[in-house]
């Protein structure tokens, strides 16, 4: 069977997706029978009015020589072909629930309007062509659900490289690793940490979304004098050297917001045996993170310095949830195999 990955590709941006289909494609390929390649669509969502011409632009490709067709983001998954199932890692949220939370990029206006019912009749045309349809967690099928009344069944992703994440020795460091963005609110965890002169160390690792991001957080850093508490490692890591942060890390913090999945940082974790700090508006991290995995704090400076507090100031408190969270996400059971056969049914 030659199975053909599609996922739309953003030029010098790499994150969790492009993770995700590059290990995809190893493991089909590792699969009797079946062989696998990755096509990434090139995609650029500004000006908005382009996300007509990005929707068009998918929908006239013709492929060939494939026997099935995997479909994980908009507008690559709008490709056409008679034997496509949906890996839904993420709508276009500027049409769905982002725009009803105000935070769309697309406008009020009748252009914006134009461009978003666009949007939404592509996608209801897309998913009616897919044989099956697989979203990447329970935040993803809800919001599937209510904006599209589209069914689909739950199919986690694994966890990559798993062998690397074995837990270790607990340091004096809380690691936030993944990208570095306003959406992933690294700033928090700075402002936080300002607050608590007797906290622990902090470890920023990933690749910044914008250099106006990234000075944003050197300029906190500077501005509270953290110098030698905080440690902004920007850019892209051997996984080897991110395993190591989180192998060594006395825990791990992750706030995004509105997080689709449950989010490989969560997931390095979980499985090094590390309690995660998070925030309530997180997402589907809220799924597994909780009282009894880590610290569930409001999305401001003060309550995540309490839960930084809460989580830090007593080590074997957070040796103990995270032994707790190790033993959660083995009992999820979650692997490729399991996910490789599912996407080939």
């Amino acid at each position: 069977m030659k199975v053909l990955v599609v996922n739309n590709a953003a030029p010098f941006q790499r994150g969790g997706a492009e993770e995700l289909a590059d290990h995809l494609v190893a493991q089909l390929n590792a699969t009797a029978g079946v062989e696998a390649e990755l096509l990434r669509v090139p995609f650029s969502w500004d000006p908005a009015e382009r996300l007509v011409e990005e929707i068009l632009i998918a929908r006239g490709l013709r492929l060939h020589n494939v026997d099935r067709v995997i479909g994980l983001k908009f507008p690559a998954y709008l490709i056409p072909h008679p034997d496509k199932a949906l890996w839904l890692l993420h709508q276009f949220r500027q049409a769905y629930d982002l725009d009803v939370a105000g935070q769309g990029h697309l406008g009020d206006d009748e252009s914006g309007r134009a461009v978003k019912a666009a949007i939404r009749a592509a996608d209801n045309q897309g998913f009616s062509e897919c044989r099956r349809i697989y979203c990447n967690s329970p935040v993803t099928q809800d919001r599937l659900s209510r904006f599209n009344g589209v069914a689909g069944e739950v199919l986690y992703p694994p966890l990559n490289d798993a062998a690397l994440f074995t837990g270790g020795p607990y340091g004096d460091y809380v690691f936030a690793g993944g990208r570095v963005g306003l959406g992933k609110r690294q700033h928090l965890l700075i402002e936080a940490l300002a607050l608590l002169p007797n906290g622990p160390r902090l470890v920023i690792a990933g690749p910044p979304e914008s250099l106006a991001y990234a000075d944003r957080l050197r300029a906190l850093v500077e501005a509270h004098d953290l110098g030698d508490r905080v440690d902004l490692r920007f850019g892209y890591h051997p996984r080897a050297d991110i395993a190591a942060w989180v192998n060594g890390a006395l825990a791990c913090a992750y706030l995004p917001y509105d997080e689709d999945s449950l989010g490989y940082v969560t997931m390095e974790a979980f499985a090094a045996g590390k309690a995660v700090l998070t925030t309530s508006d997180s997402g589907g991290l809220l799924e597994i993170v909780g009282p009894e995995t880590g610290v569930v704090a409001a999305p401001e400076a003060q309550a995540v310095a309490e839960g930084l507090d809460q989580l830090t100031s007593v080590a074997s408190r957070a040796m103990s949830l995270g032994a707790a969270a190790q033993n959660l996400w083995t009992a999820k059971g979650v692997t490729w195999d399991h996910t490789v056969r599912k996407l080939l049914e």
